[in-house]
């Protein structure tokens, strides 16, 4: 028995030794193979910046090297980490050698090349994370061996193919990575069958398809990333079941659909909810309110509409909200009510409300939003009144945008409290007033945008405050003054800095050499004079300059050869003077633009000038030479001079006195021409709004006889009327036939019409009558200045009714018809947008234009003019029916649209084309379809001058003047110059007849702007009136060169 023992124990024992001694065999086995697996890995890395790998040796036991971790019990490999090491390098197959590794974490390095396949031999691995590298392939099909994996992070790699179906076997996996790759197929259904995931991130991959609605099967989910991967259709019904979904995002893809009213409901954990840059529709779920764990909410870039009328106020996490780029707005005063119910959400941070139909006032309450907002944007909407006081309660805000609305009145000076703004828009309204000097308190500001308001009043000083600025866009405003120098001191000026379109005057101050990095600077269109500063040579930056219509003079600066890097360069519609720099043609310059100005000498022949498309030289008559495109007249090249002959001398002398003399009279013809008989206006009465009875109308008009009768229309006669004893003082009294229906309205509105504004191209009232006649009849009248030279109907249709049988040769040249057109817009101008509240006229005709005696025209007859509030056209029922003259209404009013702006913008259209061409609207050729309109669009552009009134192209006076000069030159020379000036003529009433076209399409808001109307007018008269004195210059420039030829 003791000897059973002892070979028992002899033969446990030695079990006991032979298994320890094969585990300390495989032991020192395995861990030799980990150390080869990590030295090859170790060999594949190309760069190691900080040195991580470069220390693995045989100093020390591989499971001390830095980012490995081994077992305690088997010194074998569980984990390597080496995330955001900088490492670059592809990684080694030998990988799949570590048998006992749990964790590989390379995600935030440089790794390329392929993942290897061996990482599947790793089945003991639960986390892998290679993401954000440069790996590239197919994901390995045979992760699936990897049945333990927990984290599988791909995402950020240039992996392409599709999402291998072996994968489904990973049933313990809880995170998948896969974003900011190349895979396509679609998200593969079988994702539905992994049940232990919670975070799905697959956003940013071309996969296309649809959502599946196997992903309703994930109950644990509570991530679900999709965004920018080409899907489209509707959001499954499934999904909605996912209700510990605490972020759902699927943006920029093509989703469409309404989100079920219980939206809300069926997510009671949602946090994050991004559905921006689909194509979702319909109204937003009251229920909303209900994910009372919301923190962003962003639909933003979809086709969602009706009125908003969420309570928001339950949301006490809420941070972020973005509705911009959609349809909501319903039209009603109230719809931004639902502002208030955001005053509780106490840590909003960002409200983008943008690009909606957003109509009605902006609250007060706006101002009592989170003191943490930062972002607040409400442009491109249709916001009315005025901007809210309380906003400068808003003291964290960063960005400001209300732009593209139809704000009115000032800006308010608490704009100044905003001390953390860094961008302020406001551009694009119907703002007033003065900047406020406030505005200079915000030092944060980068970015500030004005224009294209009615702000008047000068630049504050102090804007200069504002040393950070970057960009400052003020045109479209009604700026006065000169530039402030605290403006150009701001150094930091380097995007932009646009004044345009304003009526600044004074000089260009030298300060604005203090803009080195400044890129665009833009002073059109306003009156500066003076020379251009020197000091402009230092804005080196400069790659667009602007500073065309202005009054410069003098010579381009010799410093600007300094602008090397300027693109576009416009120095248009000046007095400048002196030659061309030939620096210019060193520059990389796309556009160059020196019309109109007074250059002289050789046009350069290098760079820019060596493509006529990219110049504008046009309205420089001294020039020479440049590109035969540009078809100048040669340079003459003064070789030698030689003493003339007398018999040179004298019919040279001859012919410059009979030239001379022919220019002279040209000159005193067309001022005898223009000059009227000034008769005297009514000094002690003009501006006053003086009784006056009905006997003393009666007297001066002589009994109402039809001696003193010089108009009529609709509701009454106008009568001349001496006010004075003298007989010196005559004004036009305009009495209403109250037995016509509509009479009494319309004195009334034209009462109330002309009550409060005066303008130089308005017709002044001095008084109005309402009493009775000698019989005690309602009698009712209107006095009026008397405009001597009649109406412009009388002008461009003289009959003896229009006329009262005098000036039966009534005559208009082009520039007083250019001038009329002007002076026209110039008072509908006034009428839409400078007066308190916007007036329509409604009548605008030739009968309803009449002249002074200097021939400036003024409107008149307000008989149907309405009121419209600054932004809103209300209903406005009238018995007077379509509001107008036939031929000058414009069409929608015919189909019962309510008056507009754009209404008398149309007749306006009407009566420019109606001023080139002579033809009334209502002429008997206009049938079957035919219209003035597209009478003249048809004419465009090589027929205008077939359709333009005859009298334009023939006149006698002119005539006269023609011949002597033509006599004094030589009759072929002459005939080029008036060849020249015909194709120039041309020009301008293609221009206008390109005008009248525009203003009187069918389509209202298609229709010109009034700002747009006057810029081109201005334009046509200013090239037409330097055409005009081209022509002497010409002559001159004829002589001159007569005169070289006999001294050469």
């Amino acid at each position: 028995m003791a000897f059973l023992l002892s070979m028992m124990g002899f033969w446990l024992w030695s079990g006991i030794c032979l298994i320890v001694s094969t585990t300390t065999a495989n032991t020192i086995v395995g861990n030799e193979t980990d150390r080869l697996a990590l030295l090859a890995f170790k060999t594949m890395i190309t760069q190691d910046p900080h040195g991580i790998v470069n220390s693995w040796n045989n100093s020390y036991h591989f499971c001390e090297w830095k980012g490995v971790r081994c077992g305690h019990r088997h010194k074998r490999v569980t984990i390597i980490d080496l995330q955001s090491r900088d490492l670059v390098g592809s990684l080694s197959p030998h990988i799949g050698n570590l048998s006992f590794l749990h964790v590989l974490r390379l995600n935030n390095n440089t790794f390329q090349g392929e993942i290897p396949a061996e990482i599947g031999n790793l089945f003991r691995l639960q986390n892998l994370n290679l993401s954000i590298n440069n790996f590239e392939g197919e994901i390995p099909a045979n992760l699936s061996r990897c049945s333990n994996l927990t984290f599988l992070g791909v995402g950020s790699n240039n992996l392409v193919g599709k999402f291998p179906k072996e994968l489904t076997s990973l049933s313990k996996l809880i995170y998948l990575g896969i974003h900011l790759n190349n895979l396509t197929g679609g998200i593969p259904p079988f994702i539905g069958n992994l049940t232990s995931l919670v975070r799905i991130t697959a956003a940013y991959n071309p996969f296309g398809g649809s959502i599946p609605d196997t992903l309703g099967q994930l109950k644990n989910l509570n991530f679900l990333g999709l965004g920018v991967t080409q899907l489209s259709g509707m959001i499954p019904s499934s999904i909605y079941n996912l209700s510990l979904l605490t972020a759902f995002s699927v943006p920029y893809n093509q989703l469409h659909g309404s989100l079920p009213p219980g939206f809300g409901s069926m997510f009671p954990h949602l946090q994050i909810l991004q559905l921006y840059g689909n194509q979702f529709t319909g109204p937003l779920p009251l229920s909303i309110s209900n994910s009372l764990e919301l923190v962003s909410f962003d639909v933003g870039e979809n086709n969602f509409n009706g009125k908003i009328t969420n309570d928001f106020g339950s949301l006490q996490n809420l941070e972020e909200i973005t509705i911009s780029s959609n349809h909501f707005g319903s039209g009603e005063p109230d719809e931004l009510a639902f502002l208030g119910s955001l005053v509780n959400c106490s840590n909003l941070k960002k409200l983008s409300m943008e690009n909606n139909q957003f109509r009605g006032v902006l609250p007060d309450s706006v101002g009592n939003l989170s003191n943490h907002l930062f972002f607040l944007r409400l442009d491109g909407n249709q916001i009315y009144g005025t901007i809210p006081s309380t906003i400068g309660n808003l003291v964290n805000l960063a960005l400001l945008g209300m732009y593209s609305n139809q704000f009115t009145g000032e800006i308010p000076p608490s704009i100044g409290n905003l001390q953390k703004l860094q961008r302020l828009s406001f551009d694009n309204n119907k703002l007033s007033g003065k900047i406020p000097n406030s505005i200079g308190n915000l030092s944060l500001l980068t970015e500030l945008y004005l224009a294209g308001n009615r702000i008047e009043g000068t630049i504050p000083s102090s804007l200069g405050n504002c040393r950070n600025l970057l960009l400052l866009h003020l045109f479209q405003n009604n700026l006065s003054g000169t530039i402030p120098g605290e403006l150009l001191r701001i150094s930091s000026l380097s995007i932009s800095l646009n004044l345009a379109q304003n009526r600044l005057f004074g000089s260009l101050p030298a300060e604005v050499g203090n803009l080195k990095n400044l890129m665009e600077l833009d002073i059109s269109e306003n009156g500066l004079s003076g020379e251009i500063p020197s000091s402009l040579g230092s804005c080196t930056s400069l790659e667009n300059l602007y500073l065309q219509e202005n009054f410069f003079q003098g010579s381009i600066p010799l410093s600007l050869e300094t602008l090397r890097g300027i693109a576009n360069f416009d120095l248009s519609h000046n007095n400048l003077s002196g030659k061309i720099p030939a620096f210019l043609e060193k520059f990389s310059l796309q556009k160059l633009n020196l019309s109109f100005n007074d250059f002289e000498g050789e046009v350069p022949m290098k760079g820019v000038f060596t493509n006529a498309s990219a110049i504008s030289i046009i309205g420089n008559y001294r020039l020479c030479g440049g590109i035969s495109e540009l078809q100048l007249p040669n340079c003459i090249t003064q070789k030698s001079k030689h003493k003339m002959p007398l018999s040179h001398i004298l019919p040279i002398t001859v012919a410059s006195v009979l030239v001379g003399g022919a220019l002279v009279s040209l000159c005193i013809i067309y001022f005898f021409k223009k000059k009227r008989t000034t008769h005297n206006t009514i000094p002690f009465l003009k501006g006053l709004f003086l009784k006056i009875s009905y006997e003393k109308l009666f007297k001066a008009t002589d009994g109402f006889s039809s001696a003193n009768l010089i108009g009529f229309g609709s509701f009454g006669y106008v009568y001349k009327g001496i006010l004075d004893q003298d007989g010196e003082f005559v004004a036009a009294v305009k009495v209403l036939n109250l037995q016509n229906h509509g009479a009494a309205k319309s004195f009334m509105a034209e009462c109330e019409t002309l009550r409060n504004i005066r303008h130089r191209n308005l017709v002044g009232i001095i008084t109005s009558c309402s009493s009775v006649d000698f019989q005690g009849n309602e009698f009712k009248a209107l006095v009026y200045e008397f405009m001597p030279n009649g109406s412009l109907e009388g002008w461009l249709h003289s009959t003896p009714e229009t006329n009262n049988g005098q000036n039966e040769h009534r005559r208009l040249n082009l520039l007083e018809r250019i001038n009329i057109a002007i002076d026209v817009a110039c008072a509908l101008d006034y009428l839409h947008h400078q007066c308190h509240t916007s007036i329509i006229h409604c009548d605008l005709k030739p009968s309803n234009i009449l002249l002074d005696h200097d021939m400036v025209a003024c409107v008149g007859d307000f008989g149907l003019a309405r009121f419209c509030p600054e932004l809103t056209i209300p209903n406005q029922s009238s018995s007077i029916g379509i509001r107008g003259s036939i031929g000058y209404v414009p069409p929608e009013y015919g189909l019962g649209s309510e008056i507009s702006t754009y209404g008398d913008v149309y007749s306006y259209g009407i009566l420019l084309l109606e001023i080139i061409t002579g033809k009334r609207p209502t002429d008997s050729m206009f049938e079957e379809g035919l219209n003035l309109h597209s009478f003249a669009r048809m004419a465009l552009p090589d027929h205008v001058m077939e359709i333009v009134d005859p009298v334009l192209l023939d006149n006698d006076e002119e005539a006269a003047g023609a011949t002597a000069a033509a006599t004094a030159v030589g009759a072929s020379t002459w005939e080029s110059i008036q060849e020249n000036n015909g194709d120039r003529m041309g020009e301008c009433l293609i221009s206008i007849v390109k005008i009248g076209v525009a203003c009187s399409i069918e389509s209202p808001q298609g229709r010109m702007s009034l700002s747009n109307i006057l810029h081109e007018l201005h334009l046509i008269k200013k090239k037409f009136l330097q055409d005009e004195l081209s022509t002497m210059y010409r002559v001159d420039q004829f002589l001159l060169n007569i005169f070289n030829f006999f001294l050469l």
